[in-house]
């Protein structure tokens, strides 16, 4: 056997136990799911929807998956005006743009009413999401809603009902919490705030700060919120 021969033998002998090696299979790289974004957007004027809208995020973001962030509205009064009205200052929530909101997965809008609606300074934003309107960027993206009223019957319903017609035309899915918190929707021996559009509080004089209760309705509201923007994000 010539050497050209001998060597081609030699080739072809390594070649078949090459090809019969056991590799090992290549890796799959798993990619982690996105996080869900529940935007917690209020207007606040003496923080008593600033504090729901905490124990709100805090009830976003104990769903796994979920990353919950809090925003606040531009004001829109004057500092003179707001002195006036003894507005304590604003607290160091971001301001949220209409472009900003478009990347939230789920939202729950807080305000407190005025005459039975959100007051300007929450409209004044919903009037500047005409672009978002308009390419449908927020069409079939669930929200909720909570808010504070001055009395009880001072608008704990029809300030909600009446800021359904913003999600409406945005063609958003309006998610209320119905009486999923339970026994908490019966309580009759103290005064609570929230109904079955969302949690709520009752600001009083100004003097009087959320209870447990409403606190727990807004932990719940945000916990409930989130567990069905998730699902909804899955399921896209």
């Amino acid at each position: 056997m010539g050497f050209p021969t001998l060597f081609l033998s030699i080739i072809s002998l390594y070649s078949d136990s090459f090809i019969h090696l056991p590799f090992p299979p290549k890796k799959q790289q798993s990619i982690p799911p996105m996080a869900t974004k529940v935007y917690i957007v209020y207007y606040t004027m003496y923080g008593h929807v600033e504090k729901l809208a905490q124990e709100i995020k805090k009830g976003a973001a104990s769903v796994e998956g979920v990353e919950a962030k809090l925003w606040q509205v531009p004001e829109i009064l004057s500092e003179d005006v707001l002195a006036k009205m003894h507005a304590p200052p604003k607290g160091d929530t971001p301001i949220i743009t209409a472009d900003e909101l478009a990347e939230g997965d789920g939202f729950v809008f807080g305000f407190p009413t005025r005459f039975g609606m959100m007051p300007a300074q929450f409209k004044a934003f919903l009037d500047s999401t005409g672009g978002l309107w308009r390419t449908q960027q927020l069409a079939g993206k669930p929200a909720g809603i909570f808010l504070s009223t001055g009395s009880q019957g001072g608008g704990q319903e029809t300030t909600a009902l009446t800021a359904i017609t913003q999600l409406v035309h945005h063609g958003m899915i309006f998610v209320p919490t119905g009486y999923s918190f339970g026994a908490g929707m019966f309580e009759m021996e103290k005064i609570k705030g929230g109904s079955p559009y969302g949690s709520g509080t009752y600001a009083g004089d100004g003097s009087r700060q959320p209870t447990e209760l409403e606190l727990e309705q807004a932990f719940h509201q945000g916990k409930y919120i989130a567990t069905i923007t998730k699902k909804l994000k899955g399921s896209a």
